[in-house]
């Protein structure tokens, strides 16, 4: 005997799931419904299968082909248009007219023995038999009265409870003789129920009803659906599950792989390839799809998450559904009988509350409180480019697709037969995107250097020798698991605003330059480097007097990319110095806050007991300094920029020093004070770089370890801050801890408050409109100064649903005060 699969239905109630992807593909227990289907069949000896499709047709046959991973022979018959349930099989006539054949719905899941109703068809020698079953509520059900032989006395579709006069109810799966077609129109909507067997019953056709014993779920709703994977872990309905038991209810699949101190409440399914991150839990009737991965801290109960998506840390999931390739990210939080469908961003720190429908391809703000559904949105990205490049979660936000993509895009706004040089940190992700980065620029005629791995100062100064640009990658600082991909202009400075935005039109449109064969590009890899580099910075920094100085030094390259230039560097300036760190760990490409602190901490006690002038620690790619005093003692990066300011502008005693707005007051002061002048900068790093490359220009700095040497370059270097400080400490004949007593103490505080984007406008208006009479500096946001020098700054990201605050004050209560008063401002905009 044959059987007939009904796949076709749109599924309308299941929507969103249902918007891009057909019904019976909807996974239960991380396997399709209609997967747990043919299983049955298969096991009652219906191997032979006819699958009627419609909707979405292309993606039921791609995904189960033939059958024959399942051992089963599948055929398709097409519908061009809707023809309902008894059309539908009409259509497949031509493959079932020899026999019986049993019919049965590709999106009900079911353990019902289909061999006892095949031999209930056949001892009462049936033209039709109904499979009944019984249920608590038959409103949503055909009602079926049988007589006590079995034959079919009455259907009634869909009821009121005024009309129900039984809980018997039609569950679509019937056992038909092939005369049945005889009672269907070709091409034309024809149903069962409605139509087929009221003639049948008119003509007095032998209808038989079969009462049958087990588990049926018509999944129609999204209340079902999630009852249905529920059932499934509660052993309620008989099917395989693929994956091991590891403890009673707690299922694994092959591959997956859950931190022993990640909490793990059963019944629960984990899918293949899955990651759990210590500190995450997962409660009962949750389904980890396949590649999910679930970080520190996530909270999942009675949650269907289906494949390839991303759960942030602390993010909170709670009887909710969510669709392929959507990324949830931290602290976000779905709510009770949420769906959000495939291929979504739920951003930081966001709320979507109980109920609410987020449709496909559609991005929730960080911070946003969502409690309505979001259907016609397009998802977004406002732009590209954050303050680090294109920055992301490696292998979500970032994946080699992407930087294919934007490589592609970069190529196009550069002249055939460019050079770009390329260049990475220690890591294995920024080695495997680099690799395909240089594929895209090759295939798009641009010719590349590639550096391997070297300091993000040497990838900028290489690029700037010849190159029309760069792309160097590295781990996020801070964020071990994302990563920046970025983009560098022929001077080797980040992209200027308007080259991003010429990347991001080129990116959206993707409309990329692809060369013809013999326009392939080249790759090579250039020789000395690091001599090249350290050759051109003792040329050009002054370095008089430490020779002489008899200066001790301690060098911690925290196991980074800055290592690979200190050995030859610090033989050449006849220092005495102790390198600490040298050695590059390809497990440590960044370093978090508390890293970074607790390797300070160590380097003040190494320089204090070593009785050395001063101590540095480079970030792991090179590009910024931390400082520590003779004592051992920790110059904060803010308080480091105002001692390297002293030290320079002491020397020099005329040009100007290039800092962002958002740096204390103080530092004018200093400048003056040795004849010097600043000139304010917005907070983008290539504005900073701009005036850094200016005639005049002294020095720059950014307050985070990011300092600017102009003779040497216009971009932050670490290397050559270094170099530089130990010639001024030299010939200055003072200590840091003397300089750094000498300069006022400064009180600039920060706060982050989430805006969404769409109110971005209206906080700058209503914090213009509340600056009243007071000066206002448009630099970069708005900077409001109160009479008595005071003053707080107002900045929306450019990249994030976030505003950033600065505040001054002559101590550090007055600063927060500043803050909160303009922090109310802010937030009534945001309302």
């Amino acid at each position: 005997m044959k059987a007939v699969v009904m796949a076709g239905g749109e599924g309308t109630r299941l929507r969103p799931m249902t918007s891009s992807m057909p019904k019976p593909l909807l996974p239960v227990a991380n396997r399709p419904i209609m997967e747990h289907v043919l299983r049955l069949l298969k096991r009652h000896g219906l191997n032979e299968t006819v699958v009627t499709v419609q909707f979405l047709a292309s993606l039921v046959k791609n995904y189960f082909g033939d059958g024959e991973e399942l051992g089963m022979e599948l055929t398709y018959a097409n519908e061009e248009k809707p023809l309902g349930t008894a059309g539908s099989v009409k259509n497949a006539e031509e493959a079932l007219k020899d026999d019986a054949f049993l019919v049965i719905s590709g999106d009900a899941l079911t353990d019902f023995d289909l061999t006892e109703l095949i031999n209930f068809h056949k001892e009462k020698g049936a033209l039709v038999t109904v499979c009944l079953t019984r249920v608590p509520n038959p409103l949503e059900f055909g009602i079926t009265i049988v007589d006590e032989e079995g034959r079919v006395e009455r259907f009634l579709e869909k009821p009121t409870w005024g009309q129900v006069f039984s809980d018997t109810v039609n569950t679509g799966i019937y056992v038909m003789e092939p005369e049945v077609f005889d009672y269907v129109e070709a091409d034309v909507p024809v149903d069962w129920s409605g139509d087929v067997f009221p003639q049948l019953m008119k003509e007095g056709k032998p209808i038989y009803g079969y009462v049958a014993e087990g588990y049926w779920e018509d999944v129609g709703t999204h209340e079902s659906y999630v009852k249905a994977q529920a059932d499934v872990l509660e052993g309620k309905v008989d099917v395989e599950i693929d994956g091991f038991e590891i403890s009673p209810g707690v299922w694994v699949a092959e591959g997956a792989e859950v931190h022993p101190d990640a909490v793990l409440r059963g019944p629960l399914y984990i899918g293949d390839y899955a990651k759990v991150e210590a500190g995450a839990e997962i409660r009962e009737h949750t389904v980890v799809g396949s590649n999910v991965v679930v970080k520190s801290g996530a909270f999942l109960h009675k949650a269907v998450v289906h494949d390839n998506v991303y759960v942030g840390p602390h993010s909170n999931l709670r009887g909710c559904v969510v669709g392929r390739n959507t990324d949830i990210m931290r602290a976000a939080r779905i709510e009770d009988g949420a769906v959000i469908g495939d291929e979504c961003l739920v951003g930081e720190e966001s709320i979507v509350q109980g109920n609410v429908r987020v449709y496909p391809f559609k991005t929730i703000e960080a911070g946003a409180f969502v409690n309505t559904s979001v259907i016609w949105e397009s998802r977004g990205q406002a732009h590209l480019f954050g303050a680090r490049g294109v920055s992301g979660i490696l292998n979500v936000e970032i994946t080699p697709e992407l930087a294919v993509r934007l490589a592609g895009a970069y190529a196009t706004t550069l002249k055939k037969g460019s050079t770009v040089t390329t260049a990475r940190d220690h890591s294995r992700g920024a080695r495997a995107l680099k690799r395909a980065v240089i594929s895209a620029l090759q295939a798009s005629a641009i010719d590349v250097r590639d550096l391997e791995n070297v300091p993000l100062p040497v990838a900028r100064q290489q690029t700037a020798r010849g190159s029309a640009g760069g792309i160097m990658i590295r781990t996020t600082p801070g964020v071990p698991d994302s990563v920046d991909i970025m983009f560098f202009d022929g001077q080797g400075a980040d992209l200027s605003q308007g080259s991003q935005r010429k990347l991001d039109r080129v990116f959206a449109r993707q409309e990329y330059r692809r060369a013809f064969p013999g326009e392939i590009g080249d790759l090579h890899f250039p020789a000395s480097v690091f001599d090249s580099y350290t050759g051109s910075l003792l040329r050009n920094v002054d370095t008089t007097g430490i020779a002489e100085s008899g200066l001790k030094v301690v060098v911690d390259a925290s196991n980074g990319s800055a290592g690979l230039v200190l050995p030859s560097l610090l033989g050449k300036l006849g220092v005495d110095s102790l390198t600490i760190n040298p050695g590059l760990d390809e497990s440590r490409p960044t370093e978090t806050g508390d890293m970074r602190r607790s390797g300070l901490v160590r380097l003040g006690e190494i320089v204090a007991s070593s009785g050395a002038a001063f101590g540095v620690r480079f970030d792991p790619v090179g590009e910024r300094l931390s400082l520590v005093d003779e004592k051992g003692r920790i110059i904060e990066d803010d308080r480091a920029l105002l001692v390297m300011l002293d030290l320079v502008a002491a020397e020099r005693r005329s040009g100007r020093v290039a800092l962002p707005v958002t740096t204390t007051r103080i530092a004018e002061q200093v400048a003056a004070y040795h004849g010097t002048q600043v000139e304010w900068t917005t907070t983008s790093p290539d504005d900073l770089t701009r005036v850094g490359g200016e005639e005049g220009t002294i020095f720059g700095g950014d307050g985070k370890g990011g300092f600017i040497v102009p003779e040497f370059s216009s971009v932050y270097d670490g290397t050559a801050a270094f170099v530089r400080l130990i010639g001024l400490v030299a010939r200055t004949q003072l200590t840091l801890s003397q300089i750094d007593a000498r300069i006022p103490r400064a009180h600039v505080l920060k706060r982050d408050l989430a805006t969404p984007w769409a109110v971005k406008g209206l906080v700058m208006r209503r914090v213009v409109e509340a600056a009243g009479d007071r000066f206002v500096d448009t630099t970069d946001g708005v900077r409001v100064v109160e009479a008595d020098g005071r003053w707080v700054m107002v900045l929306p990201d450019p990249a994030e649903a976030v505003t950033h605050l600065w505040a001054e004050g002559p101590d550090d209560a007055s600063a927060q005060a500043l803050l909160d008063e303009w922090s109310a401002v802010v937030d009534s905009a945001g309302r």
